[in-house]
């Protein structure tokens, strides 16, 4: 299954414009759904149960959340970016070591950024944002780097693999914000210009090796060094600080609920290893296998986005 998005970017008067096709702009948040069976209204009487009896209830979500908001995870089967194409998420090393990578990088971030930067969060990300403010969420913990639940007003959060609306540069650490760059890359770039046919998990599209040679790409302002998104790329490690964090995080909590993860990362994976030990009551809702069924007292097969917002926090 393949999927051309039409993505046109172009200067006009100054300002780079994005132009969605007819394709993706009808049911546009729908094509990275993955199918699911419909909601078993005795396993929702279950969930319903297991979040009234949890009183400091700790939830992980991963990219499953911000399907149903339009932005493709990785592994959902027939829609994810493994399933669509062979393409491959970029490594740390890689990005590190070679200027034409990053060069290659931030020309398709920066096609995407538009985009990307405004994705909004859909009923499960306000529906967590509510179980907080009504004392029910202890402690979110999420994987994903799209910001949706800050956007939703969620505060007790931690964005376990950082965040795409961060930069930070390399060398001296400076951050800054990705919209500042964004305005840079502008500035670098009058009349660069480029069609993408298709978009990837965390921001950027997919551009040919042609496209990207004329690309420039600016330096940290601070020092000069070399700039990367404030995010943990495949290859590279979450910070132990943050680690020891959320462990903290779940070791005071009397629950934990996976939302929209199969888990398969070890970074978040971790946790729930941690959440068995404590003997922790864990429900999974996610439209797929998991790498943590069989530690699960419960698994719901459901779009987040509906079942989320069904539940009675109280």
């Amino acid at each position: 299954m393949r999927m051309s998005f039409g993505l046109i970017f172009r200067t006009a008067k100054g300002r780079w414009m994005a132009k969605l096709s007819r394709q993706c702009s009808r049911g546009y948040t729908e094509l990275f759904v993955p199918s699911s069976p419909p909601l078993d209204p005795e396993k929702a009487k279950e969930f319903q149960r297991f979040i009234t009896l949890s009183k400091r209830l700790l939830v992980m979500t991963g990219a499953g959340i911000s399907t149903e908001s339009g932005i493709p995870d990785y592994r959902s089967e027939k829609v994810g970016l493994y399933a669509r194409t062979d393409r491959r998420p970029i490594q740390h090393g890689d990005f590190v070591r070679s200027a034409p990578i990053r060069q290659r990088y931030w020309a398709r971030n920066f096609v995407g950024w538009p985009q990307f930067s405004s994705h909004q969060p859909n009923p499960a990300h306000w529906a967590l944002s509510n179980w907080e403010r009504l004392g029910k969420l202890y402690w979110l913990v999420t994987q994903n780097v799209d910001a949706l639940h800050t956007k939703a007003g969620s505060q007790r959060l931690t964005e376990l693999h950082g965040c795409m609306h961060r930069v930070l540069c390399l060398d001296c650490g400076e951050q800054t914000p990705r919209r500042v760059l964004q305005e840079r890359f502008e500035v670098l770039n009058p009349t660069w210009s480029a069609e993408a046919h298709g978009l990837a998990p965390d921001g950027d599209v997919f551009l040919t090796e042609e496209q990207v040679q004329s690309f420039q790409v600016p330096s940290c302002s601070r020092c000069g060094g070399p700039l990367k998104p404030d995010v943990v790329f495949f290859g590279d490690t979450v910070n132990p600080n943050t680690v020891d964090f959320v462990h903290k995080r779940v070791k005071e909590a009397d629950s934990l609920l996976v939302v929209g993860s199969s888990l398969q990362v070890y970074s978040g994976y971790k946790f729930i290893l941690t959440a068995q030990e404590k003997k922790l009551p864990i429900a999974i809702l996610n439209i797929g296998p998991t790498r943590s069924g069989n530690l699960a007292s419960l698994k719901l097969d459901s779009r987040c986005g509906e079942l989320l917002p069904l539940i009675d926090p109280h």
